[in-house]
């Protein structure tokens, strides 16, 4: 079917099954067929049956089936399977299993599509900017990804330094699950809004796994492409984050609160509220930042959307081309200065910290 890093043993207690969803775009359909298969071929009797989702090599949640006397592994259905972060001791247990269809060293090649407006001038409604770029981004070892972009100006009406084709996002990062659903990434290179250093994001899942706590710390300095010659700022800047985030299962709706420090070294505190769909998430946020107009309030809506197709198959090494997300944030206070941040990686958005989401995967394995 396509899916990478495929592994599976079996004991006495349970079967363990792994593998990485990389042919579906939407890791709850994804999902949904392997779980498809895994019923077709047969579950275990009198024992449980548990599947270990990957994401670049590094497990993200597991799905468990616990029989009962009373059950028939013939009628076993989708909604049946548990769906959580916990790997219970299954992951020390098969980690080491020889795996098939390794996603090692295969190229994508990710084309994205960017948008940005504003309205600061009198004389215009808007002044637009878009490009398309693509980025190369190869599975160099577990968690390690390297991804090169270039961004090829379509539409530009915000100035000379948005004109030419330069390098976008050119980042090296790590990510590791750590003991007790935490999970880390790190990550140096150029990124977007012309920042570029380093840039650590720590999430932790509660046991009420509708809660989770987050943490960011960047450090950075301004820069940009001149003809292809980098041109940085000497200072560096500390930004930082942290927050709650709480799903509200029965909507598909999450709730975050942060308190922030910005590029300009200003403090703030913004509300998020995102609902969540299979190809797209929309949100709604409110801002109070330092230094910022209208007394500091802000506020405006998001979007993400996948662009199709939804399903792509890798053909061995050869590289494989497909879309990246959409997405687009509307500010409407109109604020230019302050409460600016900056993104660490070109597939980083809120449709894609979703995408593992267990309450998430379970609506969608009944949606079907």
């Amino acid at each position: 079917m396509g899916f990478e890093n495929v592994s599976w043993i079996e004991d006495d207690e349970e079967r363990v099954f792994v593998f990485e969803n990389t042919p579906y775009r939407l890791n709850g359909v994804g999902v949904g067929k392997a779980i498809d298969l895994i019923q077709e071929s047969g579950l275990p009797i009198n024992k449980s049956c548990r599947v270990i989702v990957l994401e670049n090599n590094v497990p993200q949640i597991s799905l468990n089936y616990q029989p009962v006397v009373a059950d028939s592994t013939m009628n076993v259905l989708r909604q049946d399977w548990n769906v959580t972060y916990d790997l219970g001791n299954s992951w020390k247990k098969v980690q080491k299993a020889k795996k098939e269809n390794s996603s090692l060293y295969k190229v994508d090649i990710v084309v994205y599509p960017e948008l940005h407006f504003r309205n600061y001038k009198l004389s215009r409604i808007y002044d637009v900017v878009f490009n398309l770029s693509p980025s190369i981004e190869i599975s160099l070892w577990p968690g390690m990804k390297l991804a090169g972009q270039i961004v090829f100006p379509i539409v530009n009406d915000y100035g000379s330094k948005y004109e030419q084709i330069r390098p976008g996002f050119v980042t090296l990062s790590q990510t590791v699950r750590l003991p007790k659903c935490t999970f880390l990434t790190a990550t140096m290179g150029t990124f977007n809004n012309f920042r570029g250093g380093f840039d650590v994001e720590i999430k932790h899942y509660l046991k009420d796994e509708r809660f989770s706590i987050q943490a960011h710390l960047g450090y950075t300095r301004a820069g940009e492409y001149d003809n292809w010659a980098y041109y940085h700022d000497k200072k560096w800047t500390l930004t930082a984050s942290l927050g709650a985030n709480f799903y509200w299962p029965e909507y598909n709706t999450q709730f975050k609160i942060r308190g922030e420090r910005y590029i300009r070294e200003e403090y703030g505190v913004t509300g998020e509220m995102f609902r969540h769909f299979r190809h797209t998430s929309i949100g709604f946020y409110l801002s109070l930042v330092e230094h910022a107009g209208n007394n500091g309030l802000n506020g405006g809506f998001v979007f993400q959307i996948a662009i199709p197709p939804y399903k792509q198959k890798r053909k061995g090494y050869f590289p494989r081309v497909m879309m990246g997300d959409f997405g687009l944030k509307y500010n409407a206070g109109n604020e230019e200065v302050y409460g600016k941040k900056y993104r660490s990686r070109a597939d980083k958005n809120d449709l894609r910290d979703n995408d593992y989401n267990p309450y998430f995967i379970k609506s969608e394995l009944l949606n079907f």
